[in-house]
This record gives structure tokens, C-alpha cells and sequence, in this order.
């Protein structure tokens, strides 16, 4: 039986070097697979998945209003479909969590879903939360922290590099604008950036 697979991380893992490899494993045995990706990441370009280490492939790509099955089901007809691969799965929204796991269970394709668990707040996303609870796999990816131990966790920083503790889930950057760090860690300059932005609304 096909299954759902979640495998989550904080930043800097290694999520999309690990999809471009799962995917070249497949294509190197004449499978064929599907990449998916959010239409709102378009840091490298839209339709592109492109890993830290110079991997990418072209990807199909997504909104929150799109219907995950019907594009699976639309693939079918071309050609054979032998497995779904999304990359920053923690934005899909609760219904295409759904929608993939309509894919594994009903279209019999597994699906490989790659992305972050929480936010810069320590919150987790929509998707990754009902990727949490639905997938029939989990397994994490390990990021390391700059003190060495494991990086669970991810902060945004402004332009002094001081922790942003409120705005947007959502707003796309890359290492300048997020640090993966421990929970300790994580903690220490969640609270240093709430200190800080107390002070400035007390003498703004």
C-alpha cells in the first residue's frame, strides 16, 4: 500500500537536496515522479526546486486554492505516475494535506512530503501540523545548531539580527532573514527580541 511520508526540519537540513536525490533515484530505475512546490516561494525562481548545494529540477507548481489530486490525476493521464514529491510542504493547507493522502490511498502513488515543522514563533504551519497527524511516516531531517547540538527550531531576524517575535507567518527569505537554532537557544533570542521590541514601544 502507497503511503504519505512527512519529513520535516528546521532550515539549513537539507529538505530539498533530499527530494532532488529521492527523485533522481526514481528517474535513474525509468520511474517517473512528480515535483510539486508552492507558487509563493519563488526565491530561486517560480517552478524550481533548488537546494543549497546547486541540485534543482522543475517543479509543478501550486496555490492554496488548487485541488492536489485533480494535478496528480491529470499527470495520470500522460504518463505513468510513480511517486508525488512536495517541496515546503508546511504550506499546503489542511484540504490538500487531505488531497495527498487521497493520492497515496486511492491513486496507490506514494507521496513524499519535505518541509519545516514550526515557524519563527515556535508555532507550527498548517501543513505541517496535519502532515504531523496524517502522515502514516514521519522522520526527521537534523539541522545543527551554531552551539552544536540539534536545531529544532527557526528565528527571523530584522536587519540588525535581532529576533522578530511578531508579523507575517509567511514571508519568503533565506539565511539572511532566518537562523535555525536549538530550543535553548531558540528561547534565549525570542525573548531578547520581546524585550526588545517593549523597550522601543515604551519610548516610541
Amino acid at each position: 500500500m502507497a503511503k504519505l511520508y512527512f519529513y520535516y526540519s528546521s532550515m539549513n537540513a537539507g529538505k530539498s537536496t533530499s527530494l532532488l536525490q529521492s527523485s533522481y533515484n526514481y528517474k535513474e530505475r525509468g520511474m517517473n515522479t512528480l515535483i510539486l512546490a508552492p507558487a509563493i516561494d519563488n526565491r530561486y525562481g517560480v517552478g524550481r526546486v533548488t537546494s543549497r548545494i546547486g541540485l534543482e529540477a522543475e517543479a509543478t507548481t501550486f496555490n492554496r486554492a488548487d485541488d492536489l489530486f485533480e494535478i496528480v490525476e491529470t499527470c495520470l493521464k500522460e504518463d505513468p505516475l510513480h511517486c508525488v514529491m512536495i517541496d515546503e510542504a508546511q504550506f499546503l493547507t489542511k484540504l490538500q494535506v487531505f488531497q495527498l493522502g487521497e493520492v497515496a490511498d486511492r491513486l496507490g502513488i506514494p507521496v513524499l512530503a519535505y518541509g519545516l515543522r514550526t515557524d519563527f514563533r515556535g508555532e507550527p504551519f498548517e501543513g505541517s501540523r496535519y502532515l504531523l497527524a496524517w502522515s502514516d511516516v514521519l522522520s526527521e531531517l537534523k539541522a545543527i545548531c551554531h552551539c552544536g547540538s540539534k536545531a529544532t527550531m527557526v528565528i527571523r531576524l530584522d536587519q540588525d539580527g535581532i529576533a522578530i517575535t511578531e508579523g507575517s507567518q509567511v514571508e519568503i527569505g533565506g539565511n539572511t532573514r532566518y537562523v535555525s537554532m536549538c530550543r535553548r537557544h531558540f528561547k534565549e533570542n525570542f525573548l531578547r527580541g520581546s524585550v526588545r521590541k517593549q523597550d522601543s514601544t515604551a519610548t516610541g
